[in-house]
C-alpha cells in the first residue's frame, strides 16, 4: 500500500496540471449535478408538504349506525397505507362550509335541512401518497356497504406522480452526462501518464510484475483524483447555497441543503467516476505498451 501511495503521490509531482484538470473537471461536474441535486432535493421537500394535503373522503350514508361506523374506521385504520382516520359528522360539515365557503355563506344559514353527509377523512403514510396505493385504498373504502361515495382528486394525484417521476428522469440524465464527460477526461490523463512511463511498465513487466499490480497505482490515482473532485464540489455546492441563500433566500423560506447521506453520495459517486475513468483507461491501452 505505501508503494501505491507513493507511486500515486509520483504522478500528480510528474503531471501536476493534468492532475488538476482531472480534479477540476470531476468538481465541475459534479456541481453541475450538485446544483441540480440542490434544486431537486428542495423541489422534493416542496411535494411532501403538498403529499400531505393527499386525502381520501369515504361519503357515508346518511342513517348509518355510529357503532357500524366506529367498527369501520377501525378497520380502516388498520390499513398498512394508512396514517389517521377522522370522522365528520354532518354538523361538523356544514359548520366546515358556512366557515371556508364564504360565497354561499347566507344559502346555508337559511337550511332547514343540512343537505351534506357525514364522512370519513383518511390521510395516507409517506410513501403510499402516489395514485397506485390511493386508487387500491379507495377501492377497498367502496367495498364498505354503508359508503355512498369514494373521492381523492384522481387528476391532481397523477399530476404530482407526473412531476415526481419527471424530477427524477432529469436528473439522472444530467448527472449520466457529466459523468461521461469526466470519465473521458480522467481516462486521457491516465492514458498521458502511462505514455510517459511505457518504459517503466515494460520493465517491470519483465522482472515478472502482474497486470493488476501495474494497473494498481493509476486505480488508486483515479480514485484519489475522484475523492478530491467530489469534496470541492461539495465546498462548490456549499458556496452556491450559501450565495443563493444571502441574496435570493428571504424570498424563498425552508431551503435545505445536502444531509450527511446525499454528501457521502456525491464524494462516493466522485470515487467511483475517477475509478472507472481509470479502469476504462488502463484496460484499453496498457496492452499497447510493449
Amino acid at each position: 500500500m505505501r508503494l501505491l501511495l507513493r507511486e500515486v503521490l509520483l504522478s500528480f509531482r510528474r503531471t501536476p496540471l493534468l492532475s488538476a484538470l482531472s480534479v477540476t473537471t470531476i468538481a465541475f461536474a459534479l456541481f453541475t449535478v450538485g446544483l441540480f441535486g440542490l434544486v431537486a432535493v428542495n423541489l422534493r421537500q416542496a411535494l411532501r408538504g403538498v403529499e400531505e394535503r393527499v386525502e381520501i373522503v369515504a361519503f357515508v350514508l346518511r342513517g348509518t349506525p355510529s357503532e357500524t361506523i366506529t367498527l369501520a374506521s377501525q378497520d380502516v385504520a388498520a390499513f398498512p397505507e394508512v396514517s389517521d382516520v377522522a370522522y365528520v359528522s354532518e354538523d361538523q360539515a356544514l359548520a366546515r362550509a358556512r366557515k371556508d365557503l364564504v360565497e354561499f355563506r347566507d344559502a346555508y344559514r337559511d337550511l332547514q335541512v343540512n343537505p351534506l353527509p357525514a364522512s370519513l377523512e383518511i390521510r395516507l403514510k409517506p410513501g403510499y401518497r402516489d395514485s397506485r396505493h390511493v386508487q387500491s385504498v379507495a377501492e377497498r373504502l367502496r367495498s364498505f356497504k354503508f359508503v355512498e361515495d369514494v373521492r381523492y382528486g384522481r387528476d391532481w394525484i397523477a399530476r404530482l406522480d407526473q412531476l415526481r417521476n419527471l424530477t427524477g428522469l432529469v436528473g439522472f440524465l444530467i448527472g449520466a452526462a457529466f459523468a461521461a464527460v469526466a470519465v473521458v477526461i480522467i481516462g486521457v490523463t491516465i492514458r498521458l501518464t502511462i505514455l510517459q512511463r511505457a518504459r517503466e511498465i515494460a520493465i517491470m513487466r519483465v522482472v515478472g510484475a502482474s497486470n493488476w499490480f501495474v494497473r494498481g497505482p493509476f486505480l488508486l490515482e483515479g480514485a484519489f483524483k475522484g475523492l478530491m473532485g467530489g469534496l470541492l464540489s461539495l465546498a462548490l455546492c456549499r458556496a452556491a447555497y450559501t450565495l443563493f441563500q444571502q441574496n435570493v433566500g428571504g424570498a424563498l423560506s425552508g431551503l435545505i441543503f445536502f444531509n450527511t447521506g446525499h454528501m457521502l453520495l456525491i464524494v462516493l459517486f466522485g470515487v467511483l467516476l475517477g475509478l472507472g475513468g481509470s479502469l476504462v483507461s488502463v484496460g484499453r491501452h496498457l496492452r499497447d505498451v510493449h
